[in-house]
């Protein structure tokens, strides 16, 4: 066998590898092993590359290796929690650069000898990857909160976007016709723009449909950009993240109860329209103290603790734990309702309290949970706003009408754990936090909580 069937030989095995790591990916309790078999096969698959025949410029692939794992090493081990939605979007948006200018420095080196189709891979990786990388800028932004949360619709978008659309179909006729590289970087030109008015629109809730969105245009790229350097184990690699991409958008959409059009295009296209909240400042907030919910928990039957985006900035996981503990150790039941959005990317409760050792069987679907919530005596709201607003449900016009929620409110008692008054990422005022049967707990979401593990086993 030569070198060269044995370099593709491990390429093959390290492309079956990445199948295995998003087998166990689908998982909870197979996730941490799926990760360093995936993480395994690409770093095979790197050292493998030095063995290909007629590489050249070795040294600057190994510079380029020390610079970025100089940067991405850090970055990964110091990001909090709560971060990490804006790391998955930055290093996503990097692939998707990384993967047109790799297709656009291969185009320019051969682009006399180009077939079609891979001129059309050339463009479509340019395209998408430069979409991508703006679009994930601009996600960035939003979640880190450099900048408003909110759609944001500039005036007349509707034509700038058509115009932009319509010179994006010219310049890929344009280069898939004169096999042009001046086309090919006028196209990514535009889709650098396209990129940034495509998250534009998009702001609360949404925003974590958007990364799952955009984390699959990353892999279309990459794909695309297998075929123009005739490699195969890119062309899998970008189809499975691609394709498991794809997946979880629509899982995400259907969780928000909406389209994907809806999702993506529903400020542009919205008609403006009068949401009638009513005023907050006339209606009473029931405070309580930490004897009061400590006895509360401690004689309740079954408590329903739903997680979100508090929970992970107040690093409590592990605290939520324990109080989970000592209620069973009394006899009560306590099982996680967790939303498919709770905090601000897909699976981000699940992930937390995993690294909190809760048992897997304790968490719960939404569809799972909410069944049971009439008859649930005590809901303990932490740290989540939008999934449990009533507003979605009940309010016409609102943001986040139609999106599926917790109904924590159908169930007997609701302690809500929040630092202020504040909205959730939504922007929007919650009804539940004036219901009578809700109990509110102001503070730091650890401390309470540790207040709350001191209390009950004197309850």
């Amino acid at each position: 066998m030569s070198r060269a069937d044995t370099v593709e030989l491990v390429y093959l095995l390290c492309a079956v590898s990445f199948i295995v790591a998003l087998k166990g990916l689908s998982t909870p309790r197979h996730a941490r092993a799926g990760n360093l078999v995936g993480a395994a096969g690409m770093t095979v698959a790197v050292a493998v590359t030095f063995a290909t025949p007629g590489l050249h410029r070795a040294l600057l692939i190994v510079g380029a290796i020390a610079l970025g794992s100089a940067i991405g090493l850090p970055a990964a081990r110091s990001v909090k929690m709560t971060a990490i939605p804006q790391m998955v979007a930055a290093f996503n948006g990097v692939g998707g650069a990384a993967a047109a200018l790799v297709s656009l420095a291969e185009f320019d080196r051969s682009s006399t000898e180009t077939g079609l189709g891979t001129a059309a891979a050339v463009l479509l990786s340019a395209l998408i990857g430069a979409v991508s990388f703006t679009g994930s800028a601009v996600t960035f932004a939003k979640l880190q909160e450099l900048m408003t949360g909110r759609p944001v619709v500039l005036p007349a978008q509707r034509l700038i976007n058509l115009l932009l659309g319509a010179s994006t179909v010219g310049l890929v006729v344009w280069g898939l016709a004169a096999r042009s590289v001046l086309a090919a970087v006028l196209l990514t030109i535009v889709a650098l723009v396209l990129g940034v008015l495509f998250v534009l629109p998009v702001g609360g809730a949404d925003v974590p449909v958007v990364i799952s969105l955009l984390n699959s245009f990353t892999g279309l790229a990459v794909a695309a950009t297998g075929a123009v350097l005739r490699t195969p184990l890119l062309l899998v690699a970008g189809t499975l993240v691609g394709a498991s991409g794809t997946l979880l958008t629509r899982m995400m959409s259907q969780a928000m109860g909406r389209p994907l059009s809806n999702i993506l295009f529903g400020a542009i296209t919205a008609q403006p329209t009068t949401v009638v909240t009513g005023d907050s400042d006339d209606r009473s907030v029931r405070t309580g103290t930490v004897d009061d919910v400590a006895v509360l928990l401690a004689y309740a039957r079954q408590v329903v603790i739903v997680p979100g985006y508090g929970l992970a900035v107040a690093q409590a996981q592990h605290t939520i734990r324990e109080l989970a503990d000592l209620l069973e150790h009394r006899g009560v039941e306590v099982v996680y309702g967790i939303h498919p959005v709770a905090g601000r990317m897909p699976g981000h409760m699940n992930v937390l309290l995993a690294e909190a050792n809760v048992p897997y069987e304790q968490l719960r679907e939404m569809d799972e949970v909410n069944p049971q919530l009439p008859l649930t005596d005590v809901v303990l709201v932490v740290g989540a706003n939008d999934v449990v607003n009533p507003a979605a449900r009940d309010l016409p016009g609102s943001p986040i009408y139609g999106m599926p929620i917790l109904n924590v409110d159908e169930a007997h008692a609701v302690v809500f754990l929040k630092r202020s008054m504040r909205p959730g990422f939504a922007g929007i005022d919650n009804a539940l936090l004036y219901d009578p049967k809700t109990t509110m707990l102001f503070g730091d979401a650890k401390d309470t909580l540790n207040a709350l593990v001191a209390a009950v086993p004197t309850a």
